[in-house]
C-alpha cells in the first residue's frame, strides 16, 4: 500500500538539539562516571551521570538542563573540587556515542564508541562507520565482587570481545539509516521506535537506558552489514551512487547454524539492500533522488544441516512437521507489511541433482507457495519465479547475466522504483540537521496522483506540480538461493543494473532507461556489488563470496578464478566447521537472546542451537536449560508508512494487480518531465514482450484459464529442445527418505521430477590447471572446481 498522506507538519521532525548529541567526553571519580554530550555545532550541551557504587545494577541520572559550553565546564570544575579527596575527577576518553550496556554474571559493562569513520552522506545526514570501539567497567574496583574475576565472566567478556564492531557496523545521528528512505521520507518515526527496527543490532543492549532515560541521545542505533558510496558522473553529470545492506538481528548467525525459518517466520540470512542515487547540485545538496530495495533470505522452511568436520557438503534435513507452513505464512506477511504486494520470489536453487538434496527444498518449496496462495486473492498472491542458474552458468554460451535481466525487468515492472524532489528552504544548516526538510510533498496515496495533491494543497503552479512529481515503490523482490550468498549476489546485482538505468533516467541524466552490460556504469555497479557480496558472505559464510560470473565478466584468466574458488570454498569449510560455534555464541550474547544466570548452564555448555526455534515451534513447553527466548519486536515498515494495513494474510489489502507505484507518476506540463513520467509509468509488459513465456505448466498452482497465480520455471526460459543435462533420473523418481536422516525426520512428501527431453548431453567439463592447485590431491580439486564443493 503506498504511503498516505500527510501534512507538512508531520515530516519527520529531527531539529532538537536534543535529537542527537554528537561528541561525548567520559570523565570518572571514585563513585561516579560523568558522560558529558554536545550536538554538532557546540550549542548544546547535556550531562549523564552514571552510579559506580553499586556492584551489580545500573543507576544513571540525565541532567535534564541543557548547558552551554561555559556552564558545562563550570558544572565539570565544581565536581571535581567536591571529590578532591578522592582523587577528583579524571578525564577517561572522548568518544562518539554509547553502544549499550551489558551484563554477564557480576558487574554491568559500557560499550561505547571511541573512534569512527565518515561512509558517507544520505540528503546532507553523515553516515560513519564504527572504527574502534571500547568496553568500560562501570562499578569502581574497589565495590567489586569475586565474581567480577571468576572465569566464566573473564570468558564471557572475551566472547563479546570476538563480535568486531569496527567491521560492517555504520550509524548516523540525525538519519534513519534502519529504514529506506522512502520509509524515512514517508513516516513520522518515534526516537524510541525506530530502535525496535529489525536491523538495530543494539536493541537489546540500549534497551535499559532508553526505557529508564526516556531518551536516545546517548546512543547510536547501529546496523549491520555493508554500506557503500561513489561519486560517478554520466554525460558530465555528476551523481552519487549509495549501496546499503542491512542485516536482520532476528534469527542470526552462521551458515550452518542458522538455516531456514523460525516458528515466528523470521528467516536466517535475511539481508534488505537498498540502493539510492541522488544528483549533487550546485549548491553541494541534493535536488532529485531515487531509491530501490529488494531482499534476500533464506528458504522459509524449518531445515537445516548438521555441521561436519568429515563432509564439505552436509546433507540437507528438511523437517515435515509444519504441514500448513504456518511459518512460513507469517513469514510473506511479515514481507508484506513490510513492503507491500506484490511479492515477487526469485528462487535460484537447483533443479536436478544426481542425489536429491536442493531438489527436496525446491519441491517442498513450490507446494508451500501453493498452500499459502489458495487462501490469497488474484492481487495478493506470491508470484514465484524459479530458474536454475547452477544450471544455465555451465552451459556454453549462455548468458546467465542478460536471462536475470530479462527477470528482473519483469520484476521492475511489477514494483516500480522509489522517486522524488528533495524540497529545501534553501538553508544548508537546517538541510543537514532537520530530515523534515529532507523530504516530498505530500506523498500519493495508490488512489491518488501527485499533481492532485498540489492542488488540494492550494499550490497548483507548474513549477509546484514539477516539484510533487512523486513514484513510490510498492512490493519487493525476494530473492534466494541456498546461503543466498553467491548466486543470489549475481542475482540482486542484475536487479540493481536495471533499475539503475531507471534511476538515471528518472533524474534526467539519460535518455535510455536501460544500461548495457558493456557500459562502464554497469562495471562500476558490478564492482559495488561484488564488494558487497563478498562482505556478506563473510558474514554468514566465513569466506568471501563465489564470484565466477563477475570473474568471466571481467575477462579474468581462467587459471586465477579456479584457484580462487578453491581457497573459498576451503576457507569457508574451514570457518563453518571450527569457527562458527563460538561465531554464534558471540552472536546470541550480543543480541541478548542468550542471557547467562548464576547456578545456570554456561553459554559454552549448551549444545548447537540449529534446531532452537524449530524444537521451541514442535515442542509444547522449553526445556528450563534452553536458551533464552527473545522478545517478539513490533513488525515496523520499511517501506510502507505506519498507517498501511495488512490483510488477514498479511499481504496489503486492495492493492491493484500488477500495477507498480510508478503508475501513479502524474503527467507533468513541461516535456522533459513529462517524458521521464510517461516512460516509467508505462503499462509493464507481458511475458511474451519480454521473453518469459516458456511457462512449465507442472509449476503452475491454477487450473486451466484460472491460472492468474503467475507461477514460472524459468529454466525453459533458455533451454533449446535437444538440451538436458547427464543426470542419473528416471521419467519418474519418486524419493521418499534418505539414509543420513533421522527416523523422526524422514521425508513422506514425494517428489517427482520431470525429464525435460529423452536426449542425453555431456555436461560441460571445468578444466584444471595443475599449477594452480598444488599440492591438493587432483580428485578433490576436480570435485571443487565441479561445483559441488559449494552451492554455487
Amino acid at each position: 500500500m503506498a504511503a498516505p498522506e500527510r501534512s507538512n507538519d508531520q515530516q519527520v521532525d529531527m531539529s532538537s538539539s536534543s535529537s542527537f548529541l554528537q561528541k561525548f567526553r567520559l570523565y570518572e571519580t571514585r563513585s561516579n562516571f560523568y558522560m558529558i554530550g554536545r550536538d554538532k555545532n557546540r550549542t548544546c550541551w547535556r550531562v549523564l551521570k552514571l552510579d559506580r557504587t553499586d556492584p551489580t545494577e545500573l543507576n544513571f541520572y540525565q541532567d535534564s538542563t541543557a548547558y552551554t559550553e561555559a556552564e558545562c565546564f563550570e558544572t565539570l570544575r565544581r565536581i571535581h573540587e567536591g571529590n578532591r579527596s578522592s582523587g577528583g575527577l579524571k578525564f577517561v576518553t572522548t568518544c562518539y556515542g554509547i553502544i549499550g550496556f551489558i551484563r554477564f554474571l557480576g558487574p554491568y559493562y559500557m560499550l561505547i564508541i571511541t573512534k569512527r569513520r565518515k561512509l558517507g552522506e544520505i540528503c546532507g545526514h553523515t553516515v560513519y562507520g564504527v572504527a574502534k570501539s571500547k568496553i568500560i567497567t562501570i562499578p569502581h574496583a574497589s565495590v567489586l565482587s569475586n565474581v567480577a574475576y571468576s572465569k566464566d565472566e573473564k570468558r564471557y567478556k572475551r566472547l563479546l570481545c570476538t563480535v568486531d564492531l569496527s567491521k560492517d557496523f555504520f550509524f548516523s545521528y540525525s538519519y534513519h539509516i534502519m529504514h529506506s528512505l522512502q520509509s524515512n521520507l514517508s513516516n513520522s518515526v518515534e526516537g524510541h521506535t525506530y530502535y525496535e527496527s529489525m536491523f538495530v543490532w543494539n536493541d537489546y543492549l540500549t534497551r535499559r537506558i532508553r526505557n529508564n532515560a526516556k531518551d536516545c541521545m546517548w546512543t547510536v542505533a547501529l546496523v549491520y552489514g555493508f554500506f557503500k558510496q561513489v561519486k560517478l558522473s554520466v554525460s558530465e553529470k555528476n551523481f552519487r551512487l549509495t549501496l546499503i545492506a542491512r542485516r536482520s538481528r532476528h534469527y542470526a548467525g552462521t551458515r550452518y547454524l542458522k538455516r531456514g525459518v523460525n516458528e515466528k517466520g523470521r528467516v536466517a540470512n535475511d539481508v534488505e539492500t537498498e540502493q539510492i542515487v541522488f544528483e549533487e547540485a550546485q549548491d553541494g545538496n541534493p535536488g532529485r533522488i531515487s531509491s530501490v530495495v529488494q531482499n534476500r533470505g533464506s528458504i522459509p522452511l524449518f531445515w537445516s544441516q548438521e555441521t561436519s568436520r568429515l563432509n564439505i557438503r552436509p546433507d540437507i534435513i528438511l523437517s515435515a512437521k509444519d504441514p500448513s507452513y504456518e511459518a512460513t505464512r507469517l513469514h510473506f506477511e511479515n514481507l508484506a507489511k513490510r513492503y507491500g504486494n506484490p511479492i515477487i520470489i526469485l528462487n535460484l536453487i537447483k533443479t536436478r541433482e544426481k542425489r536429491p538434496r536442493e531438489t527436496i527444498l525446491r519441491a517442498e518449496f513450490a507446494n508451500a507457495i501453493k498452500v499459502i496462495n489458495k487462501g490469497l486473492s488474484k492481487e495478493d498472491r506470491l508470484r514465484p519465479l524459479h530458474w536454475d542458474l547452477h544450471k544455465h552458468s555451465r552451459k556454453k554460451g549462455t548468458n546467465v547475466l542478460a536471462i536475470l535481466d530479462r527477470l528482473a525487468t519483469y520484476a521492475l515492472n511489477l514494483t516500480g522504483i522509489f522517486y522524488c524532489q528533495l524540497t529545501s528552504d534553501g538553508n544548508q544548516n537546517t538541510m543537514e540537521n532537520n530530515i523534515g526538510e529532507c523530504s516530498t510533498h505530500d506523498l500519493p496515496s495508490k488512489d491518488d496522483t501527485a499533481s492532485d495533491s498540489a492542488v488540494e494543497n492550494g499550490n497548483d503552479s507548474k513549477d509546484a506540480r514539477e516539484e510533487a512529481t512523486t513514484m513510490l515503490q510498492k512490493g519487493i523482490l525476494r530473492t534466494n538461493c541456498i546461503d543466498c550468498l553467491d548466486r543470489t549476489n549475481v542475482a540482486q546485482y542484475a536487479y540493481g543494473l536495471v533499475a539503475f538505468g531507471r534511476q538515471l533516467h528518472a533524474l534526467g541524466m539519460t535518455e535510455s532507461t536501460t544500461i548495457d552490460l558493456d557500459n562502464p556504469l554497469a562495471e562500476d555497479l558490478m564492482g559495488i556489488y561484488e564488494t558487497m557480496g563478498d562482505t556478506l558472505a563473510l558474514q554468514y559464510g566465513g569466506s568471501a563470496a563465489h564470484n565466477k560470473i563477475f570473474c568471466e565478466r571481467r575477462g579474468q584468466w581462467k587459471a586465477a578464478t579456479q584457484s580462487q574458488e578453491l581457497f573459498r570454498t576451503l576457507q569457508r569449510y574451514y570457518s563453518n566447521a571450527y569457527m562458527d560455534a563460538e561465531k554464534q555464541d558471540a552472536i546470541n550474547l550480543f543480541l541478548g537472546y542468550f542471557q547467562p544466570q548464576q547456578d545456570k548452564p554456561a553459554l559454552w555448555e549448551l549444545g548447537s542451537d540449529q534446531h532452537y526455534n524449530a524444537a521451541r515451534f514442535l515442542a509444547s513447553s522449553v526445556p528450563e536449560n534452553s536458551r533464552s527466548t527473545m522478545k517478539r519486536s513490533l513488525s515496523e515498515s520499511s517501506i510502507l508508512s505506519e498507517g498501511s494495513t495488512a490483510g488477514r494474510h498479511g499481504l496489503a489489502e486492495n492493492d491493484e494487480e500488477g500495477k507498480g507505484l510508478s503508475d501513479s507518476a502524474p503527467e507533468i506540463s513541461t516535456s522533459e518531465t513529462a517524458m521521464i513520467a510517461a516512460s516509467l509509468s508505462a503499462p509493464p509488459p507481458t511475458l511474451e514482450e519480454i521473453g518469459l513465456d516458456e511457462i512449465l505448466e507442472n509449476d503452475c498452482f491454477c487450473n486451466g484459464d484460472q491460472c492468474t497465480c503467475a507461477a514460472f520455471d524459468m529454466d525453459w526460459v533458455s533451454s533449446s529442445a535437444n538440451s538436458c543435462e547427464d543426470e542419473s533420473y528416471g521419467r519418474s523418481t519418486a524419493v521418499r527418505s534418505f539414509e543420513t536422516i533421522p527416523e523422526s525426520t524422514k521425508i513422506e512428501s514425494e517428489i517427482r521430477v520431470i525429464e525435460s527431453c529423452s536426449g542425453n548431453t555431456k555436461r560441460d567439463e571445468v578444466s584444471v590447471e595443475k599449477e594452480a592447485v598444488a599440492g591438493i590431491p587432483q580428485g578433490y580439486v576436480r570435485w571443487v572446481m565441479d561445483e559441488e564443493g559449494h552451492f554455487w
